[in-house]
């Protein structure tokens, strides 16, 4: 139970900073989902949104930090 509790704590605070990030972005000017090289298709009844843009960048954000956190840990 006590590893349950770890673990929701931990996925609380990866949606806190996620939540942070994308905050932060809305700040900055940069609207995540409309950026270059996301592709929106709209059709008369429907939307689809493939946000290839604002991955690719979510992924490179978070592989730096996330490698930071580790040689931080490793230390």
């Amino acid at each position: 139970m006590l590893l349950f509790a770890r673990g929701l704590m931990i996925l609380g605070l990866i949606l806190l900073a996620v939540g942070g990030l994308i905050y932060f972005f809305a700040r900055l000017g940069i609207p995540l989902g409309h950026l270059p090289g996301d592709i929106r298709i709209t059709g008369q009844n429907t939307t689809c949104v493939i946000a290839l843009g604002t991955s690719i960048l979510l992924s490179i954000i978070l592989t730096i930090a996330l490698n930071i956190i580790v040689r931080f840990l490793n230390k």
